[in-house]
């Protein structure tokens, strides 16, 4: 199933986020992945997701081998 991160996005947008198991609770962000982590790890998160939240949004269609 899709997962809808429009609000993520709108919200961090070039930041890196630390997310819940579920793929879509950020528990922490941060301008690096060690900031987002180690915050994340404050919180009691021992094993977040890391992601970082693209500036801009680019659609992908196909492969990236012709």
């Amino acid at each position: 199933m899709a997962i809808d991160w429009s609000k993520i996005y709108k919200k961090y947008k070039g930041l890196w986020v630390a997310l819940k198991d579920d793929e879509q609770t950020v528990v922490a962000s941060g301008k690096t992945a060690k900031q987002a982590l180690d915050m994340a790890k404050e919180k009691g998160f021992k094993e977040p997701i890391l992601h970082r939240v693209p500036t801009e949004v680019m659609p992908y269609v196909g492969s990236a081998w012709l």
